[in-house]
């Protein structure tokens, strides 16, 4: 009987072995987590009545993989209110409500005149067809010109990835947007057509913003972590750390840092990828340094309770982003108690900031009171907090959301070639395959059920 060693509990490692459990028919699955709890970023504080993501916010329903897992082991989802709909930017030191149709747009204040009418221009633009990995900067610029890029698009990165444009694929990060490119030779032309299509079939076409409605949990993102870690009782141990592993005699050695070994016929790396190459050095040296390029910005979560009546905004929104030329501390704050309810005891707001990034990288040097000092900064002046928080508190991430800087599939492609040489060794975490909660899952169900047909060829 086959015995799968999964090491790491993050959800990619979790949603896996749950994935194996239910179609591999009896093989034996063991999941290695180095830390006393599972469930990676999607990590749940709950303290006097607020309900604090440390991490993973939600998942967006337009795709079903987290939702349809979600389902499968009982948990009912909470969807996000209207106000989820309503996001802004920070615009010379004021929040701007994004446009979400095109009359909305024409009388936005987030671009100058001039900036809307470069953005106009984009259908007539030539599209760069040859196949090049172009960062994410280059190609904003290109299409939607400099303005549009700066306060549209830089956002958009810091919000999602905490990066930076400049060094960020675009192929990589947001590859239906290269697609478009590609097929339609505009965005703009792409979009009509697209709603056109979907008007014919009674359908909603697709939107300048991110699709699908925003869904947790009643308990937050820990009520599937915890619904995982009960179906996988049997499965999970804990205080695990994989210390190094070796192939001997057509089997896997993995050796822990309290002294004991495992054997397993198939051994899946579910690790960030620095930790992951630290663990593959002695087996092979060439996957260790290609796991090494991979880069994870610092990331402070700062939360904040506060009563309703110490804002003077009404916080009737998801949050805003602040894009870097606004010279901004926080990449942009959550409005969590206005996008999920019970996030917060009545008469009180719940605020999370987002700290750090790619440009950013020494923020964790900080103690945490000045970190907490320097969010409550923008939050007066944006939001205008007329009273001390209640509730402040922060979470830090050393190595927070893996970049895709361009050479990703290059990367990739090379890790790939060399996984192949080495037997049942599998690759399942979101520095491959997409970041989001909904590609970890998507692609762990994809792995089980290739793994579960004995075939062993895709190997992440």
């Amino acid at each position: 009987m086959a015995h799968v060693i999964i090491v790491g509990g993050g959800m990619s490692g979790l949603s896996l072995a749950w994935y194996l459990k239910n179609m591999s028919n009896g093989w034996k699955i063991t999941v290695l987590e180095a830390k006393d709890r599972v469930g990676g970023k999607a990590w749940t504080d709950k303290r006097d009545g607020f309900v604090i993501e440390r991490g993973v916010n939600g998942i967006l329903d337009n795709k079903p993989s987290t939702l349809a897992l979600a389902a499968d082991l009982g948990v009912k989802p909470l969807r996000s209110n209207d106000a989820s709909r309503i996001r802004y930017v920070v615009r010379n030191g004021k929040l701007v409500p994004l446009p979400t149709s095109p009359g909305q747009f024409l009388s936005s204040s987030v671009l100058s005149p001039w900036g809307k009418m470069r953005l106009m221009l984009e259908p007539v633009i030539p599209p760069l067809m040859q196949d090049v990995d172009e960062t994410l900067a280059s190609f904003a610029i290109r299409r939607l010109g400099d303005e549009a890029y700066r306060y549209l698009i830089d956002s958009m990165a810091s919000g999602i990835y905490a990066g930076n444009p400049e060094r960020l694929s675009l192929k990589a990060c947001f590859p239906r947007i290269h697609e478009l490119e590609r097929e339609y030779g505009s965005l703009i032309v792409a979009m009509i057509k697209l709603q056109a299509k979907a008007r014919k079939k009674g359908k909603k076409g697709p939107s300048a913003g991110p699709g699908g409605t925003l869904t947790s949990f009643h308990g937050g993102m820990e009520d599937l972590v915890q619904a995982l870690r009960q179906a996988l009782k049997e499965e999970i141990v804990v205080n695990a750390r994989v210390m190094k592993i070796e192939r001997q005699a057509d089997e896997w050695q993995v050796f822990l840092k309290n002294g004991t070994n495992l054997s397993g016929s198939h051994l899946v790396l579910s690790l960030p990828a620095f930790n992951a190459a630290s663990v593959v050095k002695t087996v092979s040296p060439e996957l260790s340094r290609l796991f090494s390029y991979f880069e994870y910005p610092p990331i402070a979560v700062c939360a904040f309770g506060i009563r309703k009546e110490g804002i003077t905004d009404s916080l009737n929104g998801f949050g805003f982003l602040c894009p870097f030329c606004e010279s901004r501390k926080i990449l942009g704050a959550l409005w969590d108690s206005s996008v999920f309810e019970n996030r917060a005891p009545d008469r009180y707001h719940l605020i999370r900031c987002l700290v750090g990034g790619m440009r950013n990288r020494h923020i964790l040097e900080l103690k945490d009171s000045q970190i907490l000092d320097m969010a409550l900064e923008d939050l007066r002046s944006l939001i205008g907090f007329r009273s001390d928080p209640d509730l402040a508190t922060v979470f830090r991430w050393k190595r927070a959301i893996p970049q895709y800087h361009t050479g990703y599939f290059a990367l990739v492609r090379n890790i790939g070639q060399e996984l192949s040489k080495i037997p049942y060794l599998f690759i399942r975490c979101n520095w491959i395959g997409g970041v989001s909660l909904n590609d970890c899952v998507a692609n762990s169900k994809r792995l089980a059920e290739s793994m579960a047909k004995r075939d062993f060829t895709a190997r992440f």
